[in-house]
């Protein structure tokens, strides 16, 4: 079989962003894991991250392959800082897809995202497009923490789905059910 190959997606892992505190009661990912829990023979995971506060890409990349084991089955949801491990981890790993909320290109001037390591070196775009089957993208014009350049610049480059609002901010509310729709479609198409 070649290693090309792409299976059809099995589980989707929830990346968190940065900032620490039990992920399961934050944002919409404990409210989102439940809703895809409910798909047949499909699995969603959630872990609260180590280095919650820096996300630092030396270790949560490591544990995104070893403890996650996120592959070539895996739809990687990430937002904020989730969604910078994703990217950097599917320019070196074939992962069925990416959904990026709140993506971004830059340590945007903050010493925290410039520790983190993802933001020291360009973005291998054409890797992270090679490495994912599908690319998804969740962003919104008035986040007050990313520039919307940022997030098209993203969504340019990837040449990614996006879904574009106006009115979601940095995606913090309870429930996410066009996130939940996206992944439900994606798997409708691996069949």
């Amino acid at each position: 079989m070649s290693v090309d190959k792409i299976f059809p997606a099995t589980k989707a892992v929830i990346m968190p962003g940065n900032g620490g505190g039990s992920v399961e009661y934050c944002n919409w990912y404990g409210w989102t894991r439940k809703a895809l829990n409910k798909i047949p023979n499909f699995q969603c995971y959630l872990r609260d991250m180590p280095d919650p506060m820096t996300a630092r890409e030396s270790i949560w990349l490591p544990f995104m392959e070893s403890e996650l084991q996120c592959d070539e089955r895996t739809v990687i949801i990430g937002h904020s800082s989730g969604a910078a491990a994703a990217m950097r981890y599917a320019e070196t790993h074939k992962v069925y897809a990416i959904i990026l909320v709140s993506a971004y290109t830059s340590d945007l001037g903050d010493d925290n995202e410039r520790e983190s390591g993802y933001f020291n070196r360009s973005w291998q775009w054409e890797k992270i497009k090679s490495n994912c089957k599908h690319i998804i993208q969740f962003g919104s014009t008035d986040d007050p923490f990313l520039p919307w350049s940022e997030q098209q610049e993203v969504a340019d480059e990837l040449g990614a789905v996006l879904h574009k609002y106006q009115d979601r901010g940095h995606f913090q509310n309870t429930q996410f059910h066009e996130l939940v729709s996206a992944v439900q479609d994606l798997l409708q198409e691996s069949q």
